[in-house]
């Protein structure tokens, strides 16, 4: 109950603090390329409930075509995808969005999810079905007893220089070790990060 009354009045908060960021980022969308301002991804959730998590676009309309085409005649960028889940050098991502990306303002929008409380500020990050089937596997219960995270520690570690199994590895500390002051110093730690962005792409 403690965690879920500091969620509200953080995201309302913060909400609030950058609306006029959040307004500028959502016109730069909007005239910078086709499709919507918004994309909402399906992700599990606190004991496997699924539900939509809310970005900024960052990527064209054809995205996962691009992406397929671009693994099917690559081995090794085929490689790094299947490591990581993610490509350094992307090309569905719009110039815009990899704006957004490295400041990690394209991620502003899961306030809202906070809020609802599909979300927690700090947990494990939300991960698609795929996601979870493949990577999380036998330890899926355990980190999915926790409402997913708007940040965690390995966002503020060093982002996308983990590969998956690293990621699961910090995922499963920040359950064992979660208390108020973790996530207090985590959530400061991610406004540095965001400022003086590490490992993002």
């Amino acid at each position: 109950m403690g965690k879920r009354l500091f969620d509200t009045f953080c995201s309302l908060t913060l909400l609030i603090l950058t609306f006029p960021v959040f307004v500028l980022c959502a016109l730069a969308v909007a005239l910078s390329s086709k499709g919507s301002i918004f994309y909402g991804h399906p992700r599990i959730g606190l004991s496997g409930k699924p539900f939509l998590c809310f970005k900024f676009r960052t990527m064209f309309v054809d995205a996962e075509a691009k992406l397929q085409q671009l693994l099917a005649g690559n081995p090794l960028i085929l490689e790094e995808w299947n490591t990581y889940y993610k490509l350094k050098v992307d090309p569905r991502v719009t110039p815009v969005g990899k704006w957004l990306r490295k400041f990690s303002l394209d991620e502003l929008p899961q306030l809202f999810n906070v809020l609802k409380g599909d979300m927690s500020m700090v947990g494990p990050r939300p991960l698609t079905e795929y996601e979870v089937t493949h990577f999380l596997k036998e330890k899926s219960q355990k980190i999915l007893s926790m409402r997913p995270g708007l940040t965690s520690i390995w966002i503020v570690r060093g982002r996308n220089q983990f590969t998956l199994k690293e990621r699961v590895k910090w995922e499963e500390f920040y359950v064992d070790h979660h208390s108020f002051l973790l996530d207090f110093r985590l959530i400061l730690q991610t406004a540095i990060a965001m400022i003086f962005p590490k490992g993002s792409y």
